[in-house]
């Protein structure tokens, strides 16, 4: 009997060859590399022409960054600053909610009702000419200089955008869809329902977006002329005191209040309307 000892032979294994490093795609030819290295490029070019423009004309016509940003700390050190923006981001948003809840029925309606929209069209075509900062003064008669004549103001400015594109979104739906809805028993309330409403949010939801930058044009004429609080005040009475760097602090505050509310109403949109056609902020992914 052979009592030498069994030994079990190893399997062979062979580690996959390391990719060599010639072979990896650089960082600088990535998507998002080269994205955010031109906006790096952009800002940094826009900053130095800003600071350039400044020597050349003097801080008292254009402040520089720097200037700018020292304007900013002393409105922040004394609360102004992050006060004006509450007040003007409430007024916003208050308006633009209740001018954007108002327009969607509206606008269903006109564009569903042949009746109703033979005369309310021409109406709107008529008045959606005539901006929000006209109706100004009579609001401030008819409501007073207190915050309602500024939230009607915003939904003024609001309401007829988002009609306007919640109609034209009916208006667009293939009556195809309809004839089928129908030819399957469906009545006239499950087809607008059914059919009609989700074919429309994604120019509802345009139209929304739309308004907000119009509410913010219409809040700033409205705190600039009957108002003691919020960026446009703080932008008009700084002529008073002739601090350009304060009234760049305001503009640029309203840029960033503009750009927060849009790819946060953007956002929501897309995580909570995408199954109607929704598809996000601009420069998004295609």
């Amino acid at each position: 009997m052979n009592t030498n000892a069994i030994t079990a032979k190893k399997p062979i294994t062979t580690k996959p060859p390391i990719a060599a490093a010639s072979a990896r795609k650089p960082l600088i030819r990535k998507p998002w590399f080269k994205k955010t290295l031109l906006t790096l490029v952009f800002w940094i070019a826009g900053l130095l022409l800003w600071h350039g423009l400044s020597l050349v004309y003097g801080p008292e016509i254009l402040p520089g960054p720097i200037l700018t940003v020292q304007g900013g700390y002393e409105l922040l050190a004394d609360g102004t600053l992050l006060q004006y923006i509450g007040i003007s981001s409430y007024r916003v948003l208050l308006g633009w909610t209740l001018g954007s809840l108002i327009a969607i029925p509206v606008g269903l309606v006109i564009g569903k009702v042949d009746a109703i929209r033979a005369f309310a069209e021409p109406f709107l075509n008529f008045i959606r000419f005539i901006p929000p900062i006209a109706f100004i003064t009579l609001f401030l008669v008819w409501f007073g200089i207190g915050e309602t004549s500024k939230v009607v103001l915003i939904l003024y400015a609001t309401f007829f955008i988002v009609v306007l594109n919640t109609l034209t979104g009916v208006l667009a739906v293939e009556e195809d869809k309809i004839r089928s809805a129908r030819s399957m028993g469906a009545s006239e309330w499950q087809i607008v329902l059914h059919v009609i409403i989700p074919s429309t949010v994604p120019y509802m939801f345009t139209g929304i977006r739309l308004a907000m930058g119009t509410s913010f044009m219409a809040i700033i004429g409205a705190e600039m002329i009957a108002s003691n609080e919020g960026v446009g005040y703080l932008i008009w009475n700084s002529r008073l005191f002739f601090r350009t760097d304060w009234i760049f602090v305001g503009l640029i505050c309203l840029g960033l209040m503009g750009f927060i509310t849009d790819r946060a109403v953007a956002l929501l949109g897309r995580k909570l309307l995408s199954r109607y056609g929704v598809v996000g902020t601009v420069g998004g992914r295609r």
